[in-house]
């Protein structure tokens, strides 16, 4: 099993197996660094103590058939096998030409020392620089990040922005330093694959050419050489394509959102700061919490650095969420949530408002309820185009021919609904009766208007019209007046059958109405039937298909003004059609 990856993404998250992981190559670093120590001593020995030489030989000989490579990932390729047993062959020619090594004494300085020493000194001593400005940042940002969350949200808001500048810029100056720390732990075990194995071919090259006796060892270690140099150049051009995409991605991470939600086994991870109750008051405790979206499960591992005793992990099933007002609690970014096991909801402390609107969404997380007709504008305010189709997608999925109006109740109550519906409401598209001087008249034809629709448009235009009387009525807050509704629902309501700016121009006219409609709703209830009888005074005779022929004296039922200037609606004989309103007598 070879050492965990590290990923770029993993420094945004900063979870314990992370840190973890950054362990073992911490750990892997240490030893490698011991180990080129030791590899250093012994080659020092070998030019140095001549007459130990034999001994320092086999000692260094025994290092290098003791260390085991341990590389990237869960498999290795050919070049990385074959570079992992490279020491293991050397060790073996190395037993065999003990005593001719004496020559190779005099270059052994330069060929083996100074490479191994450069490396350890330029490469392990750079992450460990690196690891140190890590540590460094690490407890900086969140020593700050406490004393920020803390803050009262009642501070002043410059107060406030100024400390979220801050705590964003020592987060930028945490990541870059994990990025940082990340990526030179990487480079550092990628390059010790050849930087260590080339010294030592250069030494043992030196060997045969040295010794005469080791000739006929070199003629048959060139075919393993040359394999090896071959897997040598193969790493190293891996190691140059794959520390250009690296650094690619580093950059494409470097640049995201700092809330970035990176790809896991989790829906959501992160800190989370739980609210505890004391019976002198309350305290926050930062714990690293899971959550994963399709078994509800919800993990809370206390990891609080100033805490002595031992990691806590708590596992709860997630009842419901719900975002936290600011107003109800001296404290930003927080959402209640219930939970199972627990009785009363539990108060949880995101670390930014973009991060506690990942842990919303995530676990569904809901909006606390409050009423919306004291808002400002309302119908005036553009809603958010995405939430106001999935509200109409919600609608229209579960309409069917058989639901009843009233079952819809508010969630028809949006401009958008009626704009997208295939026929107005108001399928009456002209109104000659909103443009007479006789303000009764106007109410009586609308009312006739009204009382002609069809049974479903006139049930869910007395909802709509319901809804805006109860919306006018607190127009001193809301500065929603009649005159505003009617110029908001008039074209919504009510269409022309062609986009021509002469029916622009009549847009006024349809706003008209739905003032009247607004005002009348109580006094005259336009939506219930209100029809008279009635006498002719004088005979007629139809000219039109649509009009009534009647006889002196005939009595009318169901009379009502039209939309006709000087017609009336009435029916007579069991017929229904228009007659003169100068011709007839009330009853």
């Amino acid at each position: 099993m070879g050492l965990p990856t590290l990923e770029f993404s993993d420094s945004f998250v900063d979870s314990p197996d992370f840190r973890e992981r950054l362990k073992c190559h911490e750990f892997e670093l240490d030893r490698t660094n011991k180990f080129i120590k030791d590899l250093i001593k012994d080659g020092n020995m070998l030019i140095t103590a001549l007459r130990n030489l034999s001994a320092a030989v086999q000692k260094f000989s025994q290092s290098l058939q003791e260390f085991q490579f341990e590389c990237i990932g869960d498999a290795e390729t050919d070049d990385e096998v074959n570079i992992a047993q490279s020491f293991k062959e050397f060790s073996q020619l190395l037993n065999t030409v003990e005593e001719e090594r004496r020559r190779l004494i005099q270059n052994a300085g330069d060929v083996l020392i100074t490479p191994l020493e450069k490396f350890r000194k330029e490469q392990i001593g750079a992450a460990k620089e690196g690891k140190k400005k890590f540590d460094k940042e690490t407890e900086k940002y969140y020593s700050t990040l406490e004393r920020h969350l803390n803050l009262s949200s009642k501070k002043k808001e410059a107060y406030l922005q100024e400390a979220d500048t801050q705590i964003d810029k020592e987060r930028q100056l945490f990541y870059d330093a994990s990025l940082e720390y990340v990526f030179k732990i990487q480079e550092v075990q990628e390059k010790k694959k050849f930087e260590f194995v080339e010294p030592l071919l250069s030494f043992l090259q030196g060997l045969f050419t040295f010794y005469h006796e080791g000739y006929e060892l070199a003629h048959e270690f060139e075919p393993y050489k040359q394999q090896l140099q071959f897997n040598l150049q193969n790493t190293r051009n891996n190691f140059v394509s794959t520390k250009q995409e690296v650094e690619k991605l580093m950059k494409r991470i470097r640049s995201v959102d700092q809330d970035y939600k990176p790809p896991g086994q989790w829906t959501m991870e992160g800190f989370l700061f739980v609210q505890e109750k004391r019976p002198l008051g309350c305290t926050w405790t930062r714990h690293y919490c899971t959550y994963d979206k399709g078994s509800k499960a919800f993990t809370m591992s206390n990891t609080d650095t100033k805490s002595s005793g031992k990691q806590v992990t708590e596992m709860f099933q997630l009842k419901s969420c719900i975002r936290r007002k600011t107003d109800s609690i001296d404290k930003r970014f927080c959402f209640d949530i219930e939970v199972m096991e627990r009785h009363g909801v539990m108060t949880l402390q995101a670390l930014s408002e973009a991060n506690r609107r990942l842990w919303l969404e995530a676990m569904d997380g809901k909006e606390p309820v409050r009423s919306r007709i004291h808002t400002m504008g309302l119908y005036r305010i553009g809603g958010v185009n995405s939430k106001v189709q999935k509200l109409m997608s919600t609608v229209f999925c579960k309409l069917n021919v058989n639901i009843e109006i009233n079952n819809l109740k508010d969630k028809l109550k949006t401009k958008a609904f009626y704009y997208l519906l295939l026929h107005p409401v108001f399928i009456l598209f002209y109104f000659c009766s909103s443009e007479s001087d006789d303000q009764n008249y106007r109410v009586c034809a609308v009312h006739a208007l009204v009382h002609k629709l069809p049974e479903r448009n006139k049930e869910m235009l007395e909802l709509l019209i319901k809804h805006l009387v109860t919306v006018s009525t607190h127009h001193q807050l809301n500065l929603m007046t009649v005159s505003n509704l009617g110029v908001i629902f008039g074209p919504t309501l009510m269409r022309s059958q062609e986009e021509t700016v002469a029916a622009m121009m009549n847009i006024k006219f349809q706003n008209i109405v739905v003032e009247i409609l607004i005002e009348n709703f109580t006094k005259s209830d336009c939506f219930s039937c209100y029809s008279r009888d009635a006498k002719a005074m004088y005979s007629c005779e139809a000219e039109h298909s649509h009009e009534l022929s009647f006889p002196q004296g005939a009595h009318f039922t169901n009379v009502y003004p039209s939309v006709e200037p000087g017609w009336l609606q009435a029916t007579y004989e069991g017929k229904t059609g228009l007659i003169p309103e100068n011709y007839v007598l009330f009853l």
